[in-house]
């Protein structure tokens, strides 16, 4: 996938907060820790430094929700991540967002901590992200 096929997708996916551009995806590519799994339909971007792993991003086109995608995208993730010598995995999701923060409960993350107004929604509404971690067997 190609930036400009990221950030359509994402943007599809975002409706409530900023999609990242093209330029934005582009510069996370051109790092050597930053991956990309999936397809325009559900991909992750995530991070894997020293023994961390972090999703950036995971994004699914709002008619194929609920079918299983970002799970599956999230069971990979953290594959990829263990193979990588990952023991801990992080996120961050909106605080108003119960059905993202259901799925990464199932997925065994617990809440770590709050960034205060982290997302602004199109109304101008601040809302809280609340950090998520996991141990990596």
């Amino acid at each position: 996938m190609t930036p400009a096929d990221l950030a359509h997708a994402h943007a599809r996916a975002f409706d409530q907060s900023r999609p990242w551009t093209e330029s934005e995806f582009a510069d996370l590519l051109n790092s050597d820790h930053v991956q990309v799994i999936g397809t325009t339909d559900c991909f992750a971007v995530f991070q894997v430094v020293t023994d961390e792993t972090e999703m950036l991003t995971i994004a699914t086109n709002p008619q194929l929700r609920r079918q299983g995608l970002a799970r599956d995208r999230i069971q990979i993730w953290l594959s990829m991540a263990i193979r990588q010598g990952a023991i801990r995995a992080l996120l961050e999701v909106a605080a108003d967002n119960s059905a993202a923060i259901a799925l990464y409960d199932r997925c065994g993350f617990t809440p770590c901590g709050r960034r205060k107004g982290y997302y602004r929604r199109p109304d101008g509404e601040m809302v809280d992200a609340i950090m998520m971690e996991r141990a990596l067997p």
